[in-house]
């Protein structure tokens, strides 16, 4: 899998258009975008473009229409994070398991929200882990995003925890996770 190098304004679009995206679960317009980075709307237009060029944005037509992340979007951003791996931090069962660091979240259906599950890749040992478990990771580092999933099965071999998501949240607008 080969990483895409975004630049900050595009990263920063980017997981402005993926925030956006959730909450509404509709096309965003490149107005609301511009609004949420402070950039005039002209210019997100002419970044949308890139990002369109990279298959990273869907662009919807049509009065209803705006902006969708694709699958790639979500992967581009998370790939993002792990070139520094922050503390993010990872709770099982209501207790920070300080030994395990989360280096990568990998939502494999993002398109199925109902089936959807996440990947997440740990420094350490799963091996405390176990089916069933309660796990909640984040917020991470870029669009403080915090998964609330049931752990559904663990990749010894390769330290990956498969989460069914249960819940998945970013902070609002204006609001800054505590």
């Amino acid at each position: 899998m080969s990483s895409i190098e975004l630049t900050p304004s595009q990263k920063r679009i980017l997981s402005a258009l993926v925030n956006l995206h959730r909450q509404a679960e509709d096309a965003i317009k490149g107005e609301d975008i511009a609004g949420e980075v402070d950039r005039n709307p002209g210019t997100i237009r002419n970044q949308m473009q890139s990002l369109k060029a990279l298959q990273l944005v869907e662009g919807v037509p049509g009065p209803k229409g705006g902006y969708k992340p694709t699958a790639s979007a979500y992967r581009a951003l998370e790939i993002e994070q792990m070139d520094q791996p922050a503390d993010v931090t990872l709770t099982c069962n209501g207790e920070g398991i300080e030994e395990a660091n989360v280096v990568g979240i990998d939502l494999t259906s993002v398109h199925h929200p109902e089936l959807c599950r996440a990947e997440i890749s740990v420094q350490g040992s799963v091996r405390d882990f176990h089916e069933g478990d309660s796990i909640v990771v984040g917020p991470t580092p870029l669009s403080q995003l915090i998964i609330e999933g049931t752990m559904e099965g663990k990749d010894d071999t390769n330290d990956i925890l498969i989460l069914t998501i249960d819940d998945m949240r970013a902070p609002a607008k204006g609001q800054a996770a505590h």
